[in-house]
């Protein structure tokens, strides 16, 4: 009985590490949460190659717990506020940072 005991013991801990290990922090995401993540980031890239006006291969893309970030180089403003309004009507867009800079 003792060492059913121990060797459940021993079952739990790992599990409940495993569990916690893959568990969001302030500062870093989850296992959904990057998945999340990842997609948001596809969609976006997505969203921005296919607009006509954009040069989608200056701008670049990353996404963390939603937030997009946009940084790269763009010709002129207008530029970079259509990109950044195209990611805002991406789903699972939360906020978009612009930093982005002119040419």
């Amino acid at each position: 009985m003792n060492r059913f005991k121990a060797i459940s013991a021993i079952i739990l801990a790992v599990l409940l590490t495993t569990v916690l290990g893959c568990a969001p922090a302030p500062t870093r995401e989850g296992t959904g949460g990057y998945i999340d993540d990842t997609v948001i980031t596809a969609k976006v890239k997505a969203a921005i190659f296919n607009e006509p006006t954009l040069k989608s291969y200056e701008i670049n893309v990353e996404t963390f717990k939603g937030t997009v970030q946009l940084s790269g180089f763009v010709k002129d403003k207008a530029e970079m506020r259509k990109a950044v309004e195209v990611a805002r009507h991406v789903p699972g867009v939360t906020e978009v940072k612009n930093d982005m800079l002119l040419k």
